[in-house]
C-alpha cells in the first residue's frame, strides 16, 4: 500500500524525502518513475560510499570553540527540540550558535551539518561525527556548537549516545530527562534510568560535565514541573528548566553559567 502511494505521488510531480532504512534510489521501479516524471528521491539515511567516510582523527582538537551535547535518558524524549530550541536561544542572544543534526529528523527539518549516526557502519561513527562538527566549525566560525543527541548511553538498544560523546568530545552536556516516564519508549520492560544516573554513566564515560537538566514535561501540570525543577536542582545541584514551558533564557543562563 505505501509502495502505491508513493509511486502516485511520483507520478503526480511531488518529490520523495525517505527517512527509512531502505533506500528508494536503489529500488528499480523508484528509480525509473523518477526518471520518468522528472522528480527527485532524498535518500536522508543512505551513508556515502565507504571509500568517503571518515575515520577519528583527532581534527576534533582543532574546534576551539565550546561543543555542548543534548543527551537523554531515553529515545523519543526531546532531544532534538530542547537542541533547535537552545541554539535559536543562544543566536537572539547574540551567541552565534550552529546546531549539528545527528539524525534523520534534523537533517529532513533543514540540519545544515550532520549525520545520520544509526545508518553509518559503526568502525566510521566517531570519525563521521567528528567530520561534522569540524566541517560546522570551519564553515560558520560559530561562538558555540549544539550537537543533538541520539537515544541514551544506557539505552541497550541505541550506540549512538557513545560514538556522540567520542567523535565530538563535548566538553559539556545538557540532559533531557521526563520524570513521569517509569519505562523506556518502545521497551516497556526496562525501567527509565534516573537522571543521577545517567549523569554518573556520562561523567564515567567521558571527559565532559553535565551542566544542566531539561525537562519532558510529558503527563505533567505546571506545578508538578515547578516542583521537579526545584527537586532537581537541590538534588543534582544544576540547573533545571523545561525548554519548551518556561523561557528560552533559561537555557543560554545554563550556558553561560557553565562556560563563562
Amino acid at each position: 500500500d505505501e509502495r502505491t502511494l508513493m509511486l502516485d505521488a511520483m507520478r503526480r510531480g511531488m518529490d520523495l524525502v525517505n527517512g527509512l532504512h531502505e533506500f528508494l534510489t536503489e529500488d528499480p521501479e523508484f528509480v525509473a518513475v523518477a526518471a520518468e516524471h522528472g522528480v527527485t528521491i532524498s535518500d536522508v539515511r543512505k551513508p556515502a560510499a565507504k571509500r568517503d567516510l571518515h575515520m577519528f582523527s583527532g581534527r576534533i582538537a582543532s574546534v576551539t570553540c565550546p561543543r555542548i551535547a543534548v543527551l537523554g535518558t531515553d529515545s523519543a524524549i526531546g532531544k532534538r527540540t530542547t537542541a533547535t530550541i537552545l541554539t535559536a536561544a543562544l543566536n537572539e542572544a547574540g551567541i552565534r550558535a550552529v546546531m549539528v543534526s545527528t539524525g534523520q529528523t534534523g537533517l529532513i527539518q533543514g540540519g545544515r551539518y550532520g549525520v545520520a549516526l544509526d545508518a553509518i557502519p559503526c568502525q566510521f561513527c566517531s570519525g563521521e561525527m567528528e567530520h561534522a562538527v569540524v566541517e560546522a566549525f570551519t564553515h560558520e566560525q560559530p561562538d558555540v556548537i549544539i550537537i543533538e543527541g541520539q537515544g541514551a548511553l544506557s539505552h541497550p538498544a541505541y550506540l549512538t549516545s557513545a560514538y556522540i560523546l567520542r567523535g565530538s568530545r563535548p566538553q559539556a552536556v545538557v540532559l533531557q530527562h521526563a520524570p513521569k516516564r517509569n519505562r523506556l519508549s518502545d521497551f516497556g520492560t526496562l525501567k527509565t534510568p534516573t537522571a543521577a544516573s545517567e549523569i554518573n554513566l556520562i561523567e564515567t564515560f567521558a571527559d565532559t560535565k553535565v551542566i544542566g537538566l531539561t525537562i519532558n514535561h510529558e503527563n505533567m501540570d505546571d506545578g508538578e514541573v515547578t516542583d521537579a525543577i526545584t527537586t532537581y536542582e537541590a538534588e543534582l545541584g544544576i540547573p533545571v528548566t523545561d525548554a519548551l514551558t518556561r523561557p528560552a533564557s533559561n537555557l543560554v543562563d545554563m550556558v553561560l553559567g557553565a562556560l563563562p
